[in-house]
């Protein structure tokens, strides 16, 4: 029996799974948050838990990665994480493959989950689209002519770090209004209790405030989502904010590039209809009137990277 390992290493959560080449179902599958204080060491550590956990002994055929940050997939070597600290220029392929003795490609998350949802999941049939995903970051991940494209240097589909207003707060990577500023969890609930901290409230938030027991500390994104679909202001503005800010996105993507389908993955995706109605809404406005596609949520849901990295795995089997 072939076996692949399957990984996915998240900004705030790791996860893997086991399944046979050939397969469409888990033979095994392990999801673990990371610690508060999580760094390099400690997400290594705790994956290899997960996979000796899974293998129960035995050994994979060959393994599949996803990563959430940038990736040199020539090497297998992850450049950077946006979110744990220690990640840098950090050897990730030959680090598996020299422990498990088995070949093994690591990719960024929103290319690997792109290629999940195009082999397995709502990209199938389709020769161009784009797979963002919107949860503690946003990115993307393109398959062009039924194939991943990743750039000259690895870096295509970054629409997080697209700029969509110029005046904007500061996101992380240093520019003003980037769509990952306004449109992920944490940077949403970030601005709720900005909002929330200021004297004067333009938006009533008493709904927002009891769901999270009168403790700004405990405001995420899921929490503004519940609000808003019992009728809070602040979070209806805020979500509001968030799904424009990826609208505008997705409408100057398909101006440029012109895919057929727009998957949407992530946390952020299960925000509800106004966040999908307003994201829906911008992108049309957006994008040029003779340009047709389609925004769809993700078929894999979040195991959309580990799907891919199965895929990123039977590739190397030649499956």
């Amino acid at each position: 029996m072939s076996l692949i390992l399957a990984l996915d290493f998240g900004g705030t959560k790791l996860a893997a799974a086991v399944t046979q080449v050939g397969s469409r179902e888990w033979l095994r599958y392990e999801r673990r948050l990371s610690p508060t204080d999580s760094n390099a060491n400690t997400d290594l550590e705790i994956m290899r838990s997960l996979i000796h956990s899974l293998l129960q002994g035995e050994t994979p055929a060959a393994i599949g990665v996803s990563f959430g940050g940038p990736v040199d997939f020539t090497t297998g070597t992850v450049r950077l994480s946006h979110h744990v600290p220690g990640w840098e220029n950090i050897p990730l392929k030959d680090l598996l493959e020299e422990e498990f003795g088995v070949p093994a490609n690591v990719d960024n998350d929103a290319n690997v989950a792109a290629l999940g949802e195009h082999r397995f999941g709502a990209g199938q049939g389709y020769d161009s689209l784009f797979y963002i995903t919107i949860s503690t970051g946003v990115g993307g991940g393109w398959i062009l002519n039924g194939k991943p494209w990743r750039g000259a240097a690895g870096m295509a589909g970054e629409i997080g770090h697209m700029v969509v207003n110029p005046a904007g707060p500061v996101c992380l990577c240093g520019k003003r209004g980037c769509v990952e500023r306004l449109a992920s969890g944490p940077y949403m609930a970030q601005d709720a209790k900005e909002h929330l901290l200021t004297e004067s409230h333009k938006f009533q938030s008493k709904i927002l405030l009891t769901l999270a027991d009168n403790n700004l500390n405990l405001i995420t994104g899921k929490i503004i989502s519940e609000a808003a679909a019992q009728g809070d202001e602040l979070a209806i503005n805020i979500l509001q904010d968030s799904a424009w800010a990826l609208g505008v996105g997705i409408g100057n993507v398909a101006n440029l590039i012109n895919p057929q389908r727009f998957i949407l993955g992530g946390s952020v995706t299960k925000a509800g209809e106004i966040w999908w109605d307003t994201a829906q809404t911008t992108a049309d406005k957006t994008a040029l009137p003779e340009i047709d596609f389609e925004i769809v949520p993700a078929a894999l849901g979040d195991d959309a990277p580990l799907w891919g990295a199965v895929a990123l795995s039977e590739s190397i089997l030649n499956v």
